[in-house]
């Protein structure tokens, strides 16, 4: 296989000999020239593995009703719906521990390989639900399965996002690290759409019997085919450049980065992290994971529209995606971070105002209000958030601040917001949810360096090849 880069110095300037420091000083620093269609191939390997984490979460959440009716039978949908958000924001529990061994193990052996096994655990939890009995078959025995299974997905998941952005930032060039970035989102956004789509068309054309008995697996089992194809892609590419770079120091200059100093030694950065991801993992999770339940269960809104609306949003988002990574370029990842937070802030009660307006274009717009906000995270946080760590512990890092937020907040959205709604019988839980993440999120931002343009901390300069 082709190198994926070239690591080279630019000449050093023709100028009267010097020696000892001077000499140094003198001589330009190396840099990375970077293949563009090697970067285009490590950010669709990148970008699959993605999509298949948010199909799961997309036939998940669109399910969700349906799951609760097979496998936590109760007369209550109310507790139906809570237990299978449960369950959901369960995987979430164990997201920190597989950042916390997925990630210094990608720091160590290598960004690829981890991504390879991560593919393969997702895979396989995703295709075992499938496989699951139902609670009318054997009992109490169904739902343990459900939650083992989702143990396993929210395991592998721990080492998948922050490996992703890392695998993608570390081979991008500087100037196109947002555009480049912004694909690994395009992927979410694509795999949402495929698992959500599916359901709705499974939903428009099966009789609730047979959705009930046998439809709500074929999903599922398209986990498994997904991951051949994703594990496949992964293999066939080399290490980042910037990984190869550290694997080729000395031993003795590489020694092995203990958890506490991912930890203790990055505890600024990892506060910045801990914060933008907190704003992006809300708001992605209330609109894409929890909405279309909050159509149908909260607002009693029609099932199939409220489904295609949200589509709808997503297919707008995906258009608009690789803009706003490529603007996040020219003119910083802050102004496009903070934007969307002061969106947040400002335009959430219109927006869900609008949602409970009911009609079907008040529903389209306030959606979509908060879709297009949305996609200043989605765009401008995959390259940002690498940027946070030097290379020796980025994986490990971001690893462990990322999943650490994203259990805390991201994906117990739901769950969160369902039982405030079901405490205060309050419809605008959602907006006032969405309002405290974007107050949190524009502090991180306030205190975060910029980093569009630049070299990742840690690894030389990134130049695409002409």
């Amino acid at each position: 296989m082709a190198a994926a880069t070239a690591v080279t110095p630019y000449p050093a300037p023709q100028k009267t000999p010097q020696s000892g420091r001077a000499a140094k000083a003198a001589q330009a620093p190396e840099v990375t020239v970077t293949d563009p269609a090697l970067v285009r191939r490590a950010v669709k390997a990148a970008a699959l593995g993605n999509a298949m984490e948010w199909f799961d979460f997309g036939v998940y959440s669109y399910i969700a009703v349906t799951l609760g009716k097979v496998f936590f039978p109760s007369g209550n949908p109310t507790a139906q719906l809570l237990s299978t958000f449960g369950a959901f924001a369960a995987a979430f529990l164990v997201r920190p521990l597989g950042g916390m061994v997925f990630g210094p193990l990608g720091d160590r052996v290598g960004r690829q390989k981890v991504l390879a096994l991560t593919m393969i655990m997702m895979a396989a939890g995703t295709f075992a639900i499938g496989l699951i009995p139902s609670y009318a078959s054997i009992g109490v025995g169904a739902p343990l399965l459900l939650l083992a299974a989702r143990l396993v997905q929210g395991f592998s998941t721990g080492g998948e996002y922050a490996g992703a952005s890392t695998f993608i930032a570390e081979y991008a060039p500087d100037k196109k690290r947002g555009f480049f970035g912004s694909w690994l989102e395009f992927g979410t956004l694509a795999g949402y759409i495929g698992g959500a789509g599916l359901v709705t068309l499974m939903t428009a054309l099966l009789s609730s019997h047979d959705l009930l008995t046998w439809g709500w697996r074929v999903p599922f089992l398209i986990a498994g085919p997904m991951g051949i194809i994703g594990l496949y892609l992964r293999m066939r590419l080399e290490e980042t450049p910037a990984f190869a770079a550290e694997m080729d120091k000395a031993e003795a200059q590489r020694p092995k980065v203990p958890l506490r100093e991912m930890v203790a030694g990055q505890w600024k950065a990892l506060l910045i992290c801990m914060g933008l991801v907190l704003v992006f993992n809300v708001t992605d999770y209330m609109l894409l994971s929890y909405m279309p339940s909050y159509l149908t269960s909260e607002l009693k809104y029609d099932e199939t529209h409220g489904l295609l609306v949200v589509l709808g949003v997503m297919v707008l988002m995906m258009i608009v995606q690789p803009f706003a990574g490529a603007l996040s370029d020219r003119v910083g990842r802050r102004p496009v971070i903070a934007a969307g937070c002061a969106g947040f802030l400002l335009l959430s009660v219109p927006a869900v105002l609008l949602i409970r307006q009911g009609s079907l274009l008040a529903v389209a717009l306030g959606m979509g209000a908060l879709g297009l906000l949305l996609v200043c995270f989605t765009a401008a946080m995959p390259a940002a958030l690498p940027a946070l760590f030097p290379t020796r512990v980025r994986y490990g890092s971001l690893s462990i601040g990322f999943n650490v937020s994203v259990s805390l907040f991201g994906g117990t959205t739901p769950l969160v917001v369902t039982a405030l709604i079901g405490a205060t019988e309050n419809m605008m839980m959602p907006a006032y949810y969405m309002m405290a993440a974007a107050v949190v999120g524009g502090f991180a931002v306030w205190r975060m360096s910029e980093s569009a343009g630049l070299p990742l901390p840690g690894s030389a300069p990134a130049v695409e090849k002409r």
